[in-house]
């Protein structure tokens, strides 16, 4: 009896003893690219960037995935990893940076003296399982062009990015979804320089044609 309380009290102890949790790893975006030798608009234009909306699933700093090939409607959340900042202000400091050395746009911090601001919702932004070892960060957005002085929408466009994860886990997660931000901030630049080059003659005042382009 004696010895059998022994082994009861050592076995107690055990489970009171506090369990160290594992450590929480932290990540952001890394550096920016350096810029490539495209030429920037040929024209000074100042674009107001607000600050990215998501849906309240994604507005959070949860690194998240789905399992495909289990529930396409669920979404899980890496317990040990997690981003610096919700997804969406990292992804508004990607683009902004972006348009700044890329495309030589000036990002106006006063949306009031910007020429353009620029609206952009999150859809996605999560690594997907199309198996258990093979997965893709896919990254969904939309943006909106809104004319400052008129507050006219000039231009609507929907933009996807699909990277593949190098391994499947959050390490992988973050690698192919910052690719795929890379991705998507190129694309929408391209937009903003092809529309802001065709109608540049909107900038010294000449009248605006609105147009919504709708996918």
């Amino acid at each position: 009896m004696i010895k059998f309380a022994i082994v009861f009290l050592l076995l107690a102890g055990c489970s009171l003893t506090p369990q160290k949790n594992s450590p929480v790893t932290v990540y952001d975006f890394g550096l920016q690219r350096p810029a490539g030798h495209n030429n920037p608009i040929p024209f000074n234009t100042s674009i107001f960037i607000a600050e990215i909306k998501a849906p309240i699933w994604l507005d959070n700093s949860a690194i998240q995935y789905r399992l495909a090939y289990h529930d396409q409607a669920r979404s899980y959340a890496y317990a040990n990893s997690r981003w610096a900042a919700s997804p969406a202000k990292l992804l508004t400091l990607r683009i902004k940076d972006h348009l700044i050395t890329q495309n030589g746009m000036i990002s106006s911090h006063d949306g009031l003296k910007a020429d353009y601001t620029l609206y952009i919702e999150l859809v996605e932004f999560t690594q997907v399982f199309d198996k258990p070892d093979n997965s893709l960060a896919i990254i969904r957005l939309r943006a909106s062009l809104i004319e400052r002085n008129s507050r006219l929408l000039l231009a609507q466009e929907n933009f996807c990015s699909e990277q593949a994860a190098p391994s499947a886990d959050a390490a992988g997660a973050v690698a192919a979804l910052i690719s795929a931000s890379d991705s998507v901030s190129d694309k929408l630049s391209q937009w903003l320089s092809d529309y802001l080059t065709k109608n540049k003659r909107n900038v010294s005042g000449s009248p605006l044609i609105p147009f919504l382009n709708q996918n």
